[in-house]
């Protein structure tokens, strides 16, 4: 299982690195991809697509490499666009630090490359500042003028280092048993509870026709 992982994680890095990297980002292939996933080229999405290629170049080729976003806001998608680590696989994690920094690192050893946008480098770049500090309301930003600065500033606007991320963040782990919850008959984590946290009253919504606030009775979420 593990060799058939790296070979598709090896194949499946060089396929997005080519078509999007040769050597240096290919700005306009990646705002392009960018308008696909992310619904429009973010300036978020656009600086993580600069850091992220940033950290692969500083990278063995041929490695299995995991991710780290430290933010959940435009980042990961450069994180999915650029290599195959996905959220939905688990070798894209999101610790929300509130920074907004990405670390790709051999899965085995931890060894990796943390790159950060440097409010101490923004400094020098009037709108990528007013963008990343919030210095003035989205609607009067210049989002071209926005792009062309992230685009021209290169790599001037990270700080990277080499790392190697703590043991327990390389461990996943076990789902374990699973239970049937008595209230809504879903199967869910046994390690959760007595009840699922959907019936705990952590669910994000209710059955219409119920009153707001108003938790949804068993078989109610099934119609």
């Amino acid at each position: 299982m593990e060799r058939d992982e790296s070979l598709s994680r090896s194949n499946d890095m060089t396929s997005k690195i080519d078509s999007v990297n040769t050597g240096r980002l290919d700005w306009q292939k990646a705002l392009e991809r960018a308008a696909r996933f992310h619904g429009y080229p973010a300036p978020g999405v656009m600086a993580g697509c600069v850091m992220v290629d940033m950290a692969l170049r500083r990278l063995p080729h041929g490695g299995l490499y995991d991710a780290i976003c430290e933010t959940g806001k435009c980042l990961p998608d450069a994180v999915q666009l650029l290599t195959p680590c996905t959220i939905g696989n688990g070798w894209l994690r999101i610790i929300d630090l509130g920074r907004f920094a990405v670390c790709l690192y051999d899965k085995s050893t931890g060894k990796g490359i943390r790159v950060s946008l440097d409010a101490r480098m923004v400094a020098n770049f009037h709108q990528v500042q007013t963008w990343f500090l919030k210095l003035a309301p989205k609607q009067n930003q210049n989002s071209d003028l926005l792009l062309s600065e992230i685009q021209g500033a290169g790599e001037k606007l990270y700080s990277i280092h080499e790392v190697r991320v703590l043991p327990r963040f390389l461990k996943k782990l076990p789902t374990g048993t699973r239970a049937i919850c008595p209230t809504c008959n879903e199967v869910y984590p046994a390690k959760h509870g007595p009840v699922c946290r959907g019936c705990g009253g952590a669910t994000p919504y209710v059955p219409l026709g119920c009153e707001d606030g108003q938790s949804p009775t068993d078989g109610e979420m099934r119609g």
